[in-house]
């Protein structure tokens, strides 16, 4: 039993695809060749046929002018009628010019020939004589009309006959001879082939050129797709402005999303890893040299029970600002008593410590918020300002509406304390990941640092900012300022007089 050779490794077998450039324009080369041979086809088969319909006009017409002569007509020599049949056909003939490739014959009783008056591009009568033809002559005594095959070609004719008082009868032979005026009809029609294939030529180029262009985005899509990798999403498409190059711009934005997803996870893996190797280390470091003594046990584990815990919090921290990098990070409820708020943030962050927690002022309206994201930042800036103060210290709370100059009608939520304050040059920097501030005592401060990113992202989220204030030694002040609807409540100094 044979088997067939498996691919390389690394490479995928697989056949070479049916381009859609090729599918387009094989589809409209078979539709334009179609309708191209109707075409040919449809102006042949016209064009004969009026030569056929012209042949019996001209037949027809002759005859009906011979007796219409016949009946009006006079000698001119004795300016009365006809009284031989011969006179009257010799005087007709005499008068007529036939047309292209007719030719009329006059005979006189059974046999008599008057004569033959040839029209252009009618045979001679070394060619075809069809006073000779007895065929010819026998079907014109059982018809009037018919068409035969000639050596000449094929030939229309139609004959009648008149009675002349006192002599023979005469009898007029009228025959259209068709092959000429056939000839440049395919002649015409072979012009028509040509022309229609130089235009199906000519359309091919085009519409594959045509083809090329439009679905240059597609190639060009499928090219970035091959090079793009999960280490490099920095490839991007040149787009123009037609309909196709939408897909360009979809598969751009695509690209976008992706390299800000890739980013995100880099940026948590980077994080998680700078910020829980040390945990780790101490943890592993306590463990190691952990004997049997129970008092040094117990030690060992209250520092692996805090380590544990910082990790936890590090580990919460850092799923919160990925999460804020989702669309639905921040989700608005329904209108929030902004009074209510105040009163319930007041209560919430009164509990973290020994500190003289007061409440400035009251923003009285509604909003809509996300409460939970507005009061997970407002209990960071409170720990932060805890960890940044002592026992007894002052830390205010305060809520209003205001005009800002930026956003328009907005909301803002202060924590003010009576700490350190922060440095001019501090105020940016405090807002990055993993950035510390110095506590009051001149220590760093122990936390991972990610507690000021997730305020600044919360309030980004509702589409406004955090502003940092305050005198370097008098205290700092962190103010969180969001948009509201420009009916919002109103203003302090709008607000009536009790």
């Amino acid at each position: 039993m044979t088997t067939e050779p498996a691919p390389a490794p690394g490479r995928a077998r697989r056949s070479r695809p049916r381009l859609a450039r090729d599918t387009i324009v094989g589809w409209m080369l078979l539709v334009l060749c179609v309708s191209l041979l109707s075409v040919v086809i449809v102006v042949r088969e016209s064009l004969h046929l009026s030569v056929g319909e012209r042949a019996n006009a001209a037949v027809t017409q002759e005859i009906e002018e011979f007796r219409t002569f016949t009946q009006e007509g006079v000698d001119p020599e004795t300016s009365r009628p006809f009284t031989t049949a011969d006179r009257l056909l010799e005087v007709y003939l005499s008068r007529q010019s036939p047309s292209h490739g007719e030719v009329i014959v006059g005979y006189v009783g059974q046999e008599g020939v008057v004569t033959i008056s040839h029209g252009p591009g009618a045979p001679s009568v070394e060619e075809y004589d069809l006073t000779r033809d007895s065929a010819l002559l026998r079907a014109a005594e059982r018809s009037t009309s018919g068409t035969t095959d000639t050596a000449a070609g094929e030939m229309r004719w139609a004959r009648t006959v008149v009675d002349v008082e006192g002599g023979d009868d005469a009898m007029l032979l009228v025959a259209v001879f068709t092959d000429a005026d056939r000839a440049e009809a395919d002649r015409i029609v072979r012009t028509l082939a040509l022309v229609s294939l130089v235009a199906l030529l000519f359309a091919g180029v085009v519409s594959w050129l045509v083809a090329g262009r439009l679905l240059w985005p597609v190639r060009l899509v499928q090219t970035a797709a091959e090079e793009i990798t999960e280490q490099d999403l920095t490839r991007r498409i040149d787009v123009g402005d037609d309909d196709v190059s939408g897909l360009a711009s979809t598969f751009n934005r695509m690209l976008d999303r992706l390299e800000e997803a890739f980013r995100a996870e880099q940026r948590f893996v980077d994080d998680a890893g700078h910020e829980l190797r040390t945990p780790i280390t101490v943890i592993r470091g306590h463990l190691e040299l952990m004997d049997d003594d129970p008092e040094s046990r117990a030690v060992t584990l209250r520092i692996v029970t805090q380590e544990l815990d910082r990790m936890g919090r590090i580990v919460t921290d850092l799923l919160a600002l990925a999460t804020s990098e989702r669309p639905d990070f921040i989700r608005p409820t329904d209108e929030v008593d902004l009074s209510m708020l105040t009163v319930s943030l007041d209560a919430k962050i009164s509990a973290l410590a020994d500190r003289r927690w007061g409440v400035s002022q009251v923003a009285e309206g509604t909003a809509r918020l996300d409460t939970q994201r507005i009061t997970q930042a407002v209990l960071q800036l409170a720990q932060n300002a805890v960890q940044h103060t002592a026992d007894g210290d002052a830390i205010t709370l305060s809520s209003d509406l205001v005009e800002d100059p930026v956003l328009g009608r907005a909301l803002t939520i202060s924590i003010q304390d009576t700490g350190p304050g922060v440095p001019e040059s501090d105020r940016e920097q405090i807002f990055q990941r993993f950035a510390h501030g110095d506590l009051p005592d001149g220590r760093r401060h122990s936390g991972a640092g990610l507690g000021l990113a997730i305020v600044r992202a919360i309030a980004e989220g509702h589409g406004g900012r955090v502003d940092v204030g305050g005198r370097p030694g008098q205290g700092a002040v962190f103010t969180i300022v969001v948009p509201v609807a420009e009916d919002t409540g109103r203003a302090p100094d709008e607000q009536e007089a009790p």
